[in-house]
């Protein structure tokens, strides 16, 4: 923007857009708060386009978050030299599906970023009035001491060094096992250190540690049906839990915990298990599951692999524990077959002596029977 002497804005023509920025050796600040720029008077002191007579250029510049709150529109297309952003482009990518900042961000990033994308939508830019479908705060990681981080109390954690001395994937993992992602909680060294242990028992289950060769324990041969179910149940779990909108990145690592002692205890570790089981851990760990990949022959990249499904059959309870009641009161519990019979878990709780004690010389009014959870006798 250029203004004339008298203060008015010189209108501009095609010619002198965009401004080019001065070449000089050093933007040092002026010192006086006003811009770099206005410290170049060879560049500042300019002439009306239109009536010749002196003019200045505008010094002060958008500040970041100008630029930071519609960044994502140039994503979709980085390469346009001719606009901003192909329509076409917009409408297939727009809106975000998932928008993930701290709460102190609804007032900088995320207001302003509506901001500018309404300013777009009603000048004709965009074709979506909103720029995020959802929104997701997470909590913030405080210092070990439980307080949040400062440089003033030296309870700040370098990524740096952590990712030096335990790995990326170990503070990937770590940071999203810490609790629920809303959650605001304290970092640990132990915790992580223990992720590392985790990682390294995964490792040696496809790698044999001392020969670096793949372990002599793994098989083509087709898995159990126990080890089957204990794959399908994995791939549920963790399935759901991304699904599902809540990020319960937590208690998939705590799945996968508990995939893992399994294993362990298993004298054969069939490959097509373990290569589920990867790409289940990769969007975790990505380092570590694209090398456990590689080394079980996995074809190109995990990255372009499908998502292991499972089969709804094989994850259904062995057994489930069925809890009796009498009038609304739990009398008795009893560990039972999956989907039995109505009539079979009624008969299993007038069976039970303290329901059988409770219902003794009243009058049975109705059962009402809750498959594979509950059974209540309702008496008088």
């Amino acid at each position: 923007m250029i203004y004339t002497e008298d203060g008015r804005i010189a209108a501009l023509d095609e010619s002198h857009l965009p401004v080019t920025l001065p070449k000089v050796k050093s933007y040092k600040p002026s010192g006086t708060g006003e811009s770099p720029l206005a410290t170049i008077p060879e560049w500042v002191n300019t002439a009306d386009p239109k009536t010749g007579k002196p003019a200045k250029r505008e010094t002060n510049t958008m500040p970041q978050w100008a630029g930071s709150c519609w960044y994502f529109l140039r994503y979709i297309d980085p390469d346009n030299d001719k606009i901003f952003l192909d329509i076409d482009k917009e409408k297939y990518w727009m809106p975000v599906d998932l928008y993930i900042g701290g709460s102190e961000h609804a007032v900088l990033h995320l207001l302003y970023a509506r901001f500018w994308h309404k300013l777009l939508y009603d000048l004709g830019y965009l074709t979506t009035k909103e720029p995020f479908i959802k929104l997701f705060n997470q909590g913030m990681i405080l210092g070990e001491d439980g307080v949040k981080m400062s440089k003033s109390r030296g309870n700040v954690i370098n990524p740096d060094d952590v990712v030096h001395d335990f790995g990326a994937d170990s503070m990937r993992l770590f940071e999203m096992f810490m609790g629920p992602l809303e959650a605001t909680k304290p970092w640990s060294t132990e915790g992580i250190a223990g992720m590392n242990r985790f990682l390294n028992r995964v490792w040696r289950l496809v790698v044999d540690e001392f020969t670096g060769e793949l372990n002599k324990n793994i098989t083509d041969e087709s898995p159990s049906l126990e080890m089957q179910k204990l794959l399908h149940k994995t791939i549920k779990k963790i399935t759901e839990d991304i699904d599902d909108g809540d990020m319960k990145f937590n208690t998939s690592i705590a799945q996968m915990m508990i995939f893992i002692n399994e294993l362990y205890k298993s004298e054969k570790i069939y490959k097509s298990v373990m290569k589920d089981f990867v790409l289940l851990l990769s969007p975790f760990a990505p380092h570590i599951a694209e090398e456990l990949w590689q080394r079980l022959g996995g074809a190109d990249t995990l990255a372009y692999q499908k998502w292991p499904e499972y089969n709804p059959e094989l994850t259904k309870a062995d057994k489930i524990t069925m809890v009796f009641s009498v009038n609304g009161k739990v009398r008795g519990k009893k560990d039972m077959d999956a989907d039995l019979p109505d009539k079979d878990l009624e008969q299993a709780a007038l069976d039970d002596q303290n329901i059988i004690r409770h219902i003794e010389g009243k009058q049975i009014v109705k059962i009402i029977t809750v498959k594979n959870k509950m059974v209540n006798i309702v008496v008088r």
